[in-house]
């Protein structure tokens, strides 16, 4: 690169940081704008001029380029943007993530990542003691589904440390036992670590989502008569649609009983940690073995922040993983060697996901943090309550946390419940009205059918941007989008 390259290249990042300033994160914030500005894939693919070419694009045009990525990209950090399980903006977080990047590095060893070994390890410490472990191990994962794959596979080694030299051939038929409404990625992992989707075991749920401690007996019963071994129980902490907490103590001593390894899928639910009105929706998490959660999810620290936590003090993490790379974790190095925790991982390069929720933390602190969670549980129970006064509006159940899913009823269906095709033109009034909002840019929200239930709308109430106005806004617009349906 030329000096002239140099000069052209910081001028750039200085402009195009002006236009991510004003065009998201301060249009991208204010409820006048749209959420999104909706475009055909067609029509945006032609609006963004994707093609790759030969030479190079003036300034102006990279500008433009960025002005036209921030234009048509939907504004997760928009007060009205209740689609998923992240939202909003914390601008300490959003600080840590510029930081981390412009400084480039990979957490894998002291010597290339001394400030964020030693972070990680802190964060790490305050979160384990959060959940009751005053020791333990951890790593920061890139999402949930792979904190998810480490816990089953850190297990499996526990239960056949064998199974890391010899492979699945040294092992019996095992078996996983996760709810009906965990996350997919229990699937996905049991695929991935070979261990086979028909060995995972699905526990019935009630009304609300939570696990049925009886079913998974039933199950496990089941497992033993088939010659597969029961290894892991997966409790979700906080399911994806409903927001249900399975009876922890229950499973723990389920689990206890039958030599199992006890996981918590708290990806979402984790956070309820932090406060002191809530925490009572996981209380026997201290009995897990491992936990999953991301604080990139309620405690807004951008994607993706998540970490597996493991009450296990014999270096399992180490064991399991390590492949001893000598051009890395050289063991006659002029530091502690046990600060290269690189080889804790399956990854080689690991990005840094400390700092944002580091830098946050110490923002706010944890009596910020907890302030957080108790006002998103605060307007989840006002949106209830106002839609309960209104009578196109029907929960599908009344929840514990701040997942609120209901049936948009329009007038022309009012009083037809027992029509034959009820069910089905019901199913398809979430999907007109999301369109439309889409469409319009007013907010977004999402919906699915579930267990025999048909499209029902799952309203994520998270961000700390949101007041009561915005929860009747919801109600309004929802009304105005699907009255004539």
């Amino acid at each position: 690169m030329d000096q002239l390259e140099y000069h052209y290249g910081k001028l750039f990042l200085t402009e195009a940081f002006n236009v991510i300033m004003e065009e998201i994160l301060h249009k991208g914030t204010d409820l006048k704008e749209k959420v999104c500005e909706w475009k055909d894939p067609d029509q945006l693919r032609a609006l963004l001029d994707l093609d790759l070419r030969e030479h190079g694009e003036s300034h102006e045009q990279l500008l433009q380029r960025v002005r036209d990525v921030a234009r048509y990209s939907v504004k997760t950090c928009h007060p009205r943007f209740f689609n998923q399980l992240f939202a909003g903006v914390d601008y300490h977080a959003l600080t840590g993530r510029l930081l981390t990047e412009t400084l480039n590095t990979s957490q894998y060893t002291y010597e290339v990542a001394p400030v964020f070994v030693l972070m990680e390890e802190e964060v790490l410490r305050q979160l384990r003691s959060l959940v009751g472990w005053s020791e333990g191990d951890g790593i920061f994962c890139p999402g949930g589904s792979v904190s998810n794959m480490y816990a089953m596979n850190i297990a499996r080694y526990w239960a056949f440390p064998q199974v890391k030299t010899q492979g699945l051939w040294a092992t019996p038929r095992m078996a996983i036992f996760t709810s009906q409404q965990s996350h997919y990625s229990m699937k996905k992992a049991a695929a991935f670590l070979g261990i086979g989707t028909d060995n995972v075991f699905i526990v019935q749920v009630d009304e609300s989502g939570s696990m049925i401690p009886e079913d998974l007996e039933a199950k496990i019963v089941q497992a033993k008569s088939k010659d597969a071994v029961p290894f892991f129980v997966n409790a979700t902490a906080g399911t994806t649609v409903q927001g249900a907490f399975d009876p922890l103590n229950h499973i723990a001593d389920i689990s206890e009983r039958n030599g199992m390894w006890m996981h918590i899928d708290a990806a979402w639910g984790g956070s309820v940690l932090f406060s002191k009105k809530h925490k009572r929706l996981v209380a026997g998490i201290e009995r897990a073995n491992s936990v999953t959660w991301n604080p990139h999810k309620m405690l807004l620290a951008g994607l993706q922040c998540s970490v597996i936590l493991f009450r296990d003090t014999t270096n399992l993490l180490m064991h399991c993983h390590s492949a001893n790379a000598t051009y890395l974790f050289q063991q006659d190095k002029f530091y502690d060697t046990s600060l290269d925790t690189g080889d804790k991982s399956i990854q080689c390069g690991r990005k840094v996901d400390c700092l944002k929720l580091w830098l946050m933390w110490k923002a706010i602190g944890t009596h910020g943090l907890s302030e957080r969670v108790d006002k998103a549980f605060a307007l989840a129970r006002y949106l209830v309550e106002e839609m309960e006064k209104r009578e196109n509006f029907k929960l599908v159940c009344k929840g514990h946390f701040v997942n609120v899913c209901f049936w948009f009823i329009p007038p022309s269906l009012k009083g037809k419940e027992n029509s034959p095709d009820y069910q089905e033109r019901l199913s398809k009034v979430a999907p007109v009205i999301k369109e439309r909002m889409m469409k319009r840019g007013t907010m977004m929200v999402g919906y699915q059918p579930m267990d025999g239930r048909v499209n029902f709308f799952r309203m994520v109430v998270l961000s700390p941007q949101l007041t009561t106005k915005d929860m009747d806004f919801f109600l309004d617009e929802i009304e105005k989008l699907g009255k004539d349906l």
